[in-house]
């Protein structure tokens, strides 16, 4: 840092820090504050007028005097070095390594706030992702280049499932793997060190490069921890050709940090008191995943956020579920039964799943099984609801059939074991296993010829022999 010094501030205020204008400065450029004592704190600027700059600190601004201290402007975005030395790594919320090694050698630097992606570059994701977990496989499929969040709750093990798919996630039509970036904001020592731990046991730790801003790091540079992880992301993947999935959590914890900024800055608040910008900002992260013509690399997104009060209407959900191409909604109710991964069957979905499965990619029933096993599902609910006023024992015997259904479709097809992984094969062999519990003439959602062809003959002489008693 050998730039020309400003001395003196205007104001500070939290993280915010207001100096007066210099000549060609510019938005994101990122300044350092010197203090009397000579300790430097790196910021950048958020907004500007005609007369000051608005600096974020990233840490405390405690002790910075207005007469004594000084501003640096260093003519530069914020910046991370990339090479392919990333895996294996792990960094703070700015991108210095927080492993005991040193920085990486590498000469390569790149924006933390990326490139835009021309959408005519882009190209539509079709690859199928097998994660081994039939809840999301059969019903809410993953596809590369996609990006699908997972909305949880306090409690709910959306860490357990986020750890499984990293371990499993595969695409089949190439046998090829992950690379993972995985990006921690806000989260406790015991969620870091969980995946940590599950990453080592596994042996996937050398293909995972980890951003951690724990919940005892300053709340502003939550901002930066996911800008950092995509933008290595963006390396891996466009630049290297690699498969990368990205895993962001907790995204209500970046959202919490943004809502902090804004209301230090005074600005007017939106609903429940967010930035107004709340959805163009988590846009400008969501949108950085897929694939690009000319790359052989994809980027897979996979947000995690916990839905203050299981409020799936809250703005963090809502907005998000605008952006992503669909949801993972983990239900408590499911979870107190037991089931693991408590994957709600219904509130469930992904836009991108009919693209990417059928003949050629999964399996020829897929689809159609898919669409059966949810209007099986969902008529299980009304049931259970009239058996609420009514009585099991009320119920005619289709209705008890499919209520029988339901709790099998649970605890067979919905649960599984942690470190269960199962093929497309079987989770598609285990829905026609189900169906055969209910009445063959109820499979309306299914071609008869693939009914003759999956449904098993016992399977049909079971249903059969259970219609006549």
């Amino acid at each position: 840092m050998n730039g020309v010094e400003y001395r003196g501030l205007s104001s500070v205020d939290g993280p915010i820090v207001v100096v007066n204008r210099r000549e060609n400065v510019f938005y994101n450029e990122i300044a350092a504050v010197h203090d009397a004592e000579g300790n430097i704190r790196t910021g950048r600027i958020i907004d500007m007028s005609e007369q000051y700059c608005v600096v974020q600190i990233f840490g405390s601004t405690s002790g910075l005097s207005l007469q004594d201290a000084s501003v640096e402007f260093l003519e530069s975005p914020m910046e991370i070095r990339v090479s392919e030395e990333l895996l294996g790594r792990i960094f703070n919320g700015l991108g210095k390594p927080i492993d005991g090694y040193p920085e990486l050698y590498a000469s390569g630097m790149r924006n933390v706030n990326g490139c835009p992606i021309n959408p005519f570059a882009r190209v539509y994701p079709r690859d199928f992702i097998q994660t081994g977990i039939s809840a999301i496989d059969g019903m809410n499929t993953l596809i590369r280049g996609q990006k699908l969040p997972v909305f949880s709750g306090n409690g709910l093990p959306h860490n357990r499932l986020t750890a499984q798919i990293i371990r499993q996630a595969k695409i089949r039509s190439q046998n090829e793997g992950f690379v993972m970036v995985f990006a921690g904001m806000g989260i406790k020592y015991d969620v870091a060190r969980f995946f940590i731990d599950s990453f080592e046991k596994s042996g996937v730790l050398s293909k995972v490069v980890m951003f951690l801003s724990l919940a005892d790091a300053p709340s502003i540079e939550r901002i930066i921890t996911p800008r950092c992880a995509l933008t290595a992301a963006e390396y891996l993947a466009y630049e290297k050709g690699m498969h990368v999935l990205v895993v962001l959590t907790d995204m209500t914890n970046y959202c919490e940090a943004l809502r902090e900024i804004s209301t230090t800055r005074g600005e007017v608040p939106g609903r429940k008191g967010y930035p107004g910008y709340l959805y163009s900002d988590l846009a400008e992260l969501y949108e950085r995943a897929g694939k690009i013509k000319g790359s052989e690399g994809s980027i897979t997104q996979i947000p995690i956020l916990t839905m203050p009060n299981d409020d799936i209407s809250h703005p963090i959900p809502d907005l998000t579920g605008y952006i992503t191409e669909g949801q993972i909604v983990l239900d408590r109710e499911l979870s107190q039964k037991g089931v693991y991964p408590p994957v709600a069957g219904l509130p469930s979905l992904s836009r991108l799943m009919k693209d990417g499965i059928g003949e050629g990619m999964t399996r020829e029933d897929h689809k159609e099984l898919s669409s059966q096993l949810f209007a099986s599902y969902s008529k299980v609910k009304s049931v259970r609801s009239l058996a609420s006023i009514i009585g099991e024992e009320e119920l005619s015997s289709t209705d008890q059939e499919y209520l029988r259904f339901g709790d099998r479709f649970e605890q067979e097809f919905l649960s599984q074991g942690e470190f269960e992984n199962r093929s497309i094969e079987q989770t598609l062999d285990l829905g026609w296993k189900l169906l055969k519990l209910l009445p063959e003439e109820d499979l309306l959602r299914i071609r008869p010829e693939l009914v003759q062809k999956y449904l098993p003959e016992d399977a049909q002489e079971e249903t059969a022999g259970e219609g006549q008693d």
